[in-house]
């Protein structure tokens, strides 16, 4: 069975849009086989070359002071396509980070970032698709997934990408039933995989839920005046 690598991936920047010549100046990658973090990740932060606007700089923090001595995009380049190489890529706002590091990879004459990666998932299509109509935000899908996010002060790619890992976990929590991690080793796991039915859990219902089921159907029963399906099924 193959094994499923994700990498959450963030970034920060000069700016709001690459197309006005803004530019990547951090990069963080966090990497998660079969739902489980390994302790591996990539990060660096850039010297772009470009100021970093004030509305940027209010967001992460960074300047151009603390930047001026770190490598540029074309040094890195090679280490980052390899990190993510072959994985499904897990971004919150995908088509800006993709957009900013799509425009860095044509700088230096690579191709885009997709062409590596297995896929792209955007989680904030995802948020949006789970609670319409709310902020879905990293801060705010913190606090409805129980994240804590409380050493957050400031935007920083490789915080915020440890913190969509929380995240998308959670968001995706039944998708666990559906992994069939080999390193489990339980022997219903193993029965799954040979095609073999594992033994049906039996599970009684105690006598306080049946009490509690008793007065749900009595409560159908007086509001459809004695039509209640369930018990015309059991009688």
């Amino acid at each position: 069975m193959s094994v499923v690598r994700q990498v959450m991936l963030d970034t920060e920047t000069t700016g709001l849009e690459w197309r006005q010549g803004e530019r990547v100046i951090e990069i963080a990658c966090v990497e998660m086989v079969s739902r489980k973090l390994t302790g591996r990740h990539f990060h660096c932060y850039l010297n772009s070359g470009r100021a970093i606007g004030a509305g940027a700089q209010a967001v992460h923090g960074l300047t151009d002071e603390f930047l001026a001595d770190k490598p540029k995009f074309a040094a890195i380049a090679e280490e980052l396509l390899e990190f993510v190489r072959d994985a499904e890529l897990i971004i919150h706002n995908a088509p800006f980070d993709v957009g900013f590091l799509d425009n860095e990879l044509a700088l230096i004459g690579k191709e885009s970032l997709k062409t590596g990666c297995e896929s792209i998932t955007d989680t904030l299509k995802m948020a949006r698709e789970l609670r319409p109509g709310k902020k879905n935000n990293l801060d705010a899908l913190c606090s409805e997934f129980g994240v804590d996010n409380s050493n957050r002060q400031l935007h920083g790619a490789l915080l915020d990408a440890e913190l969509l890992a929380e995240v998308y976990l959670a968001m995706t929590r039944g998708q666990e039933s559906l992994m069939m991690d080999l390193e489990m080793g339980s022997a219903e796991m193993a029965a799954l995989i040979t095609g073999e039915r594992p033994p049906i859990r039996v599970q009684t219902a105690t006598a306080e839920e049946l009490a509690g089921h008793e007065s749900v159907l009595a409560e159908i029963d007086k509001e459809s005046k004695g039509k209640c399906l369930w018990r015309a099924l059991t009688a």
